[in-house]
């Protein structure tokens, strides 16, 4: 999929940055001592079951449940310029449940409904190609999340403007 000529690039460092910030604010909703069972169904030669609790969030079927419909938000996002930097960026423009956004002036977005599919797009393959390394470093509680999944794992930062250095 080739981006429209307004689009100097496909989003995927900002499409990444856009999932770990959905996927950690997705994280922050859910009540930390809330935990799931997770174990094995075989039964050992005592009879027992060997089970173990851990936190939802750091559960793998929950994670993967949140990462099924983490693209979808990117709806959410629409072509920014800033007056400031002259530069172009995707960034946020709806507000997530009841929380309020900064105030954005709106006249510097350039909706249109073609914009979100790039980035959409970006997510999915995101998703896709590195949903593992993105479970581990949830349940491993990484530091610099969006770092080491962005630059470091899928090795985006060619597609940062020189400007974001």
């Amino acid at each position: 999929m080739q981006p429209n000529s307004e689009h100097s690039y496909i989003p995927r460092y900002r499409a990444c940055r856009a999932l770990v910030d959905e996927l950690q604010h997705e994280i922050r909703k859910v009540n930390p001592s809330k935990t799931i069972d997770v174990g094995s169904f075989r039964i050992s030669p005592d009879g027992t079951q060997v089970q173990n609790k851990v936190a939802l969030v750091k559960s793998e079927v929950y994670l993967t449940e949140v990462l099924e419909s983490m693209c979808e938000k990117m709806d959410d996002y629409s072509l920014y310029y800033d007056p400031k930097t002259k530069e172009k960026s995707f960034k946020r423009f709806a507000p997530r449940d009841s929380e309020d956004l900064p105030s954005l002036d709106f006249n510097n977005f350039q909706f249109n409904p073609a914009d979100g599919s790039p980035l959409k797009f970006a997510c999915e393959r995101v998703v896709e190609e590195h949903d593992e390394e993105i479970l581990s470093l949830v349940t491993q509680e990484a530091s610099n999340f969006a770092y080491k999944l962005c630059t470091e794992i899928a090795g985006f930062c060619n597609d940062i403007p020189h400007s974001e250095l």
